[in-house]
């Protein structure tokens, strides 16, 4: 398995050509042959650059296994080195570091638990994604230039046709993860939203199989993310 080293620093990325030698910038929009890569340990070391790892992500291109460690460099600050946001649109830099690039940035997602008088929690079961069959918290991924706040009114509506007043104080919880060694990052927003009266749900049909009250201790025996089971705690 190829094992590079991915180091990050202030939104710069090291980057060496062919032969190892670096640091090299990136060109953003350039098309051409590659010609710029990760460096591997062995090839940081000789730069006399040190580094404290974060996590190693295994990522598969084609039937290959990358191995690529993500990691801080002990340097005041990456003069030389390449900005991640031309990396990503240089066509002469290897696929791998791009993608090492775009597994770096998060996945937000935006959730709300509606509790009603009965203190009683909604989830919905899902009909497609990652959870299909399973039972979550409103919500859903956040779009380019919005707001979590937003993303969670959307997505509610979106979801079980139901409009929420909710504001920042509403905020239950804040979360981060890593599940998987493929090392896509989840950033999770979840807000609390309290119901006075009776509500009517619409369930999106492509989407949504069902809508239940729970009580706490039932909702938290059926949800299925993390994120929602800690979320819910958090209220406990």
């Amino acid at each position: 398995m190829n094992r590079s080293l991915y180091l990050e620093h202030d939104g710069k990325v090291l980057l060496v050509d062919l032969d190892g030698e670096g640091p090299r910038k990136a060109v953003m929009g350039r098309v051409g042959e590659i010609s710029l890569r990760l460096p591997t340990e062995a090839e940081v070391r000789s730069m006399g650059i040190e580094w404290n790892e974060r996590r190693i992500n295994r990522i598969k291109f084609g039937e290959n296994y990358h191995e690529v460690v993500y990691a801080l460099p002990k340097i005041v600050w990456p003069e030389n080195w390449t900005w991640k946001d031309k990396l990503i649109s240089d066509g002469c830099v290897d696929p791998l570091a791009r993608e090492c690039v775009y597994r770096s940035m998060h996945r937000v997602v935006s959730k709300v638990i509606l509790v009603n008088q009965r203190d009683e929690v909604v989830l919905a079961k899902v009909k497609r994604g990652f959870f299909t069959g399973h039972w979550t918290l409103p919500g859903g991924f956040v779009d380019y230039a919005e707001h979590p706040l937003e993303g969670a009114v959307r997505e509610v509506m979106e979801e079980l046709g139901v409009d929420v007043d909710i504001s920042e104080d509403d905020i239950v919880q804040i979360a981060e993860r890593i599940f998987t060694s493929e090392g896509i990052q989840f950033l999770s927003f979840t807000y609390k939203c309290n119901v006075e009266k009776e509500l009517s749900f619409t369930p999106k049909p492509d989407e949504i199989e069902e809508v239940r009250w729970f009580t706490m201790e039932e909702a938290l025996s059926r949800a299925a993310s993390l994120f929602d089971v800690e979320a819910l705690r958090a209220l406990e």
